[in-house]
């Protein structure tokens, strides 16, 4: 029977809803300057990095270029401040610990930044619990999700082979990224994430509370 070697972890949306709050931020710039922004919209983007640009959007809709610092700078208040009094999602803190108590390998596979992701990891004390930290710096520019890149170079970092590793994402970008370099996918669905299609995921859940490790290896050997 194969076994669970190494749990892989999305970051934004998955350890830390960053992004209920980031469309929301979102939402209400378009509206002070009497736009609108769509949830179909904006999951154009989620889980990847190029695929949706606000700024530009937001210029296209006005037709007219924007003050982008200043929009920046609004973002920062109704978003990145509203993140540092925001906790992990329920169930993370508790699943990192048990994996580490049984020996199991992790990392994190993110589309996002070293600066974004290490510095939030280390405001939340996990930066060290993570074995390996593999964001879109480490991999070729426009190979971030869906791309398989970043899952495949946190395997070469864990050094263990894609059948005994399982991902855990919330978007459907990042679910087609692990599936394509092969690993078994857990999709937990978030409050924006829920739209989405998730079902080419293994299994899907809506909190990391949902998740057991003991009923996830018996699916895992099964290949769900």
């Amino acid at each position: 029977m194969t076994r669970i070697g190494a749990l892989i972890f999305d970051f934004d949306g998955t350890l830390l809803d960053t992004e209920t709050p980031e469309y929301h931020a979102w939402q209400e710039i378009y509206r002070e300057h009497g736009a609108s922004l769509t949830l179909a919209e904006w999951l154009e983007g989620v889980g990847t990095w190029y695929a949706f640009d606000p700024y530009a959007d937001l210029e296209r809709k006005l037709g007219r270029p924007l003050d982008r610092a200043a929009i920046q700078a609004r973002l920062k208040v109704l978003h990145h401040d509203v993140l540092l009094e925001m906790a992990l999602r329920d169930g993370v803190e508790g699943l990192v610990r048990e994996a580490r108590r049984r020996g199991l390998k992790l990392a994190v596979a993110s589309s996002s930044d070293h600066r974004w992701v290490d510095a939030h990891l280390a405001r939340y004390g996990l930066l060290e619990a993570f074995d390996a930290i593999l964001c879109r710096d480490d991999v070729p520019p426009g190979r971030s999700k869906p791309h398989p890149d970043l899952y495949l170079a946190a395997l070469d970092a864990l050094g263990v082979p894609a059948r005994e590793a399982i991902a855990f994402e919330d978007s459907l970008n990042g679910v087609r990224a692990a599936k394509t370099a092969g690993l078994f996918v857990v999709a937990v669905a978030n409050a924006v994430t829920q739209h989405l299609p998730l079902d080419e995921a293994d299994l899907v859940v809506h909190s990391f509370e949902e998740v057991d490790l003991d009923r996830l290896q018996m699916l895992f050997a099964r290949g769900g």
